[in-house]
């Protein structure tokens, strides 16, 4: 959706075998060497070992967490170092969020061009990294999401339309997208990123060129970064065409799925809204077996958002209610599906000002939808660790 503006126990034991001479008129005592108390030793030793191995064999399966997450973002170079950002940061840690999808931007020029670059709206490496040791500071764990999005929208192109046309050309885009997110990897793993995301909403390119993306991307991210990773996919056919969710850990869907032709629909008829798009993601789901993220999701607090959540609005009124009824339904429908490891509201802003009861736009700060995510979010929600 575009939205631009502006994831060996070593033990041993040694004994020569040796028997000792034993005198007949005193109490035998078992050799410390016999081999009733070699296969003791060693067992106690196999026992120790396993106790030992339990806890980094749990947490390797229990790898997948539930995340109740915020998404944040600037698109300026020095903003995330800024006073302002953290006094934001801490603000977006009262609400009971334990994640913070940390959001750095790169571009291209058209969707058929192939140079990726850095502008003075990406954040710099010593912003990004300062942030990540803030959310940190503050007990709050961080999914890094590096997006590519387009300098010339004249024609009306988004990231989801980038393409290639030839195999020479595709092959020079996938080369230099995958230098553009190592370097983020290297970060991330420098850093302890708790989860990296490899991409998003690349629709043509993330449905058509499934090989690039396995040799390209995703097994080098594989060697860099030891964390889990995910993809975000777009809402739309994108998400059911993705063919490497198997090589992931998490399915990311950022989820603007539309949900009534309304203006105002009601609580009841957001949540029916959801009811087809629930089957068609237990459907991917089922198949895939793996946990399911919303890496972005979010509604402007205006008329009509329900329709097209993918759309900032601009030419309607302001309709607080109907935004906070869009967050509400999703948690209703989502919070106890046992596949549903959480989402990332889009968006918080880097100053504690942003957003207010006379804004239209996505964010949720010191609006109704605020205290919604403050109220779900304080309460415990636990996985299962079948993942």
């Amino acid at each position: 959706m575009d939205k631009s503006i502006g994831s060996g126990e070593k033990g041993g034991e040694k004994g020569d075998g040796s028997i000792f001479p034993l005198r007949v008129d005193r109490k035998i005592e078992p050799s410390p060497f016999s081999l009733k108390n070699r296969i003791k030793g060693l067992l106690s030793i196999l026992v120790l070992s396993a106790l030992l191995l339990i806890p980094e064999c749990a947490a390797a399966k229990s790898k997948a967490e539930f995340q109740k997450g915020i998404c944040y973002v600037t698109w300026a170079k020095s903003r995330y170092l800024s006073g302002a950002s953290d006094e934001s940061l801490k603000e977006l840690a009262k609400t009971g969020a334990k994640w913070v999808a940390l959001t750095v931007n790169w571009y291209q020029d058209r969707c058929d061009t192939t140079d990726i670059f850095s502008t003075e709206k990406t954040a710099s490496d010593a912003s990004l990294i300062h942030a990540i040791e803030v959310i940190h500071s503050l007990g709050m764990k961080v999914l890094l999401k590096p997006h590519l999005d387009l300098v010339d929208v004249t024609s009306g192109g988004w990231r989801g339309e980038i393409a290639c046309v030839t195999e020479p050309d595709w092959e020079v885009w996938f080369n230099n997208y995958a230098n553009f997110v190592l370097h983020y990897a290297e970060i991330a793993q420098k850093h302890k990123v708790e989860i990296f995301c490899i991409g998003t909403e690349l629709t043509q390119a993330a449905a058509a060129k499934e090989k690039l993306w396995r040799t390209k991307v995703i097994a080098p991210v594989r060697k860099i970064y030891e964390g889990p990773i995910t993809y975000a996919a777009n809402w739309n056919e994108e998400y059911s065409q993705v063919g490497f969710w198997d090589a992931l850990d998490y399915i990311g869907i950022d989820a603007y799925f539309p949900l009534s032709e309304a203006d105002n629909p009601n609580l009841a008829d957001l949540k029916r809204g959801w009811e087809v798009w629930v089957k068609d993601i237990e459907k991917l789901q089922a198949k895939v077996n793996k946990p399911v993220i919303f890496p972005e999701v979010g509604y402007c607090s205006a008329v009509g958002t329900a329709s097209t959540p993918w759309t900032e609005i601009t030419n309607t009124s302001v309709d607080l209610e109907l935004q906070a009824n869009c967050y509400k339904a999703l948690f209703e429908t989502f919070w106890e599906k046992e596949w549903f490891y959480g989402a990332y509201w889009w968006r918080w802003g880097t100053d504690v000002r942003f957003g207010g009861p006379s804004s239209k736009g996505y964010s949720f700060q010191n609006k109704p939808a605020q205290d919604v995510v403050t109220e779900w979010y304080k309460k415990n929600r636990q996985v299962k660790s079948k993942y």
